[in-house]
């Protein structure tokens, strides 16, 4: 028999020394690399290590430091202090705010600052991922802006405390108390109890009447025949008395001052009455003194312009005075009657015939 040949196409056969060559290649590649392997994973676990413990404490102190602004807030609430600051829901929800944005920056830029060292480990190339990362950026920046620009005016608005909850404030587009202050939208709550949610972005200026002082002012008016002085001693005598009354005596920052004759008029005479009240007190001030004004300028004889007139008894009306006097016209024989009709035309008379 012959030996056969062998067939078209069939690989050779790799022989023992050939596979020994190549694990003896192997293992000396992996011998080499493998510190390096090590080094690699060692720096990429403690990178995560770090960066997770570093988040961690900062994250731990920001809300220990939130904790205790909100302790000392709820200290003071309710005591004379807290009156002259912001109350403790205010200070709760701004000091929140303010703690969540502190953390999420501090947790992006942990993060971020992380992963870009860990790529970098790998010997990747940052710069076109920087570059890429910079364009998306804007292009999102351009596509979503107004959020953008509402959660920026938020940001600042909370940390320069321009409002808070309790404050009344008119936001331009709407005008009320505020309930909740977001990073993205505050809510209003109007005088009729409507609730308006203004994008913060959208608030051009903003009017706040609950910070520093208010001023309540009453305007009397009295009949101009009334004695002047003795208007002034009642009005100062009615601003000391609710200066000594609870709680008008925490609310007046000031004593109640009679300004003087704001107009004159023919039948009137209009006096000024201020007073400088706590922040949001001066409409509850002005109906207490339009309250005891009133009841002073009653005891003391002194009549309001305005109020309800004393109707004067008077006789009884004559029933033919609303009846117009008869006329000589009504009788067609008078003579003011025949000389007003017309003159009848001669009457006619027949021709004889001839």
């Amino acid at each position: 028999m012959f030996p056969s040949a062998p067939a078209a196409g069939r690989e050779d056969t790799v022989t023992l020394e050939e596979a020994q060559e190549r694990a003896t290649d192997a293992a000396g590649w992996v011998s080499e690399n493998w510190s390096t392997w090590l080094e690699t994973g060692l720096r990429i676990l403690l990178i995560i290590v770090v960066a997770a413990a570093l988040r961690m404490v900062i994250r731990k102190t920001i809300t220990n430091l939130i904790d205790r602004m909100n302790r000392t807030a709820s200290a003071v609430d309710g005591t004379a202090l807290g009156g002259l600051l912001v109350n403790a829901e205010r200070r709760r929800q701004r000091s929140q705010a303010i703690g969540s944005v502190m953390r999420s920056v501090a947790s992006f830029l942990i993060v971020g600052t992380a992963a870009l060292m860990i790529l970098d480990t790998f010997q990747i190339n940052l710069a076109p991922l920087l570059a890429s990362a910079g364009v998306a950026g804007v292009a999102i920046g351009f596509g979503a802006r107004n959020l953008v620009t509402d959660f920026l005016s938020g940001v600042f608005m909370i940390l320069e405390d321009q409002y808070g909850v309790g404050d009344t404030i008119d936001a331009g587009v709407a005008t009320g108390e505020v309930v909740e202050v977001g990073l993205r939208v505050t809510k209003l709550r109007g005088p009729n109890g409507a609730v308006w949610y203004v994008r913060n972005g959208e608030v051009k200026r903003i009017g706040n009447l609950s910070q520093g002082w208010a001023t309540a002012s009453v305007e009397v008016t009295v009949g101009s025949g009334e004695d002047l002085d003795k208007v002034r001693d009642t009005l100062t005598e009615v601003g000391a008395q609710i200066a000594k009354d609870e709680p008008w005596n925490e609310r007046l920052w000031g004593p109640v001052e009679v300004l003087g004759l704001d107009s004159v008029l023919p039948d009137s005479m209009v006096v000024g009455v201020s007073a400088k009240t706590m922040p949001a007190q001066d409409v509850a001030v002005e109906r207490e003194l339009r309250w005891r004004i009133k009841k002073a300028f009653d005891a003391a004889g002194i009549s309001i312009v305005g109020g309800p007139a004393e109707i004067a008894e008077e006789d009884a009306a004559d029933p033919s005075a609303g009846m117009a006097a008869p006329s000589a016209y009504a009788s067609a024989t008078s003579p003011q009657s025949l000389a007003a009709s017309p003159i009848p035309p001669p009457a006619s008379t027949p021709k004889l015939g001839k």
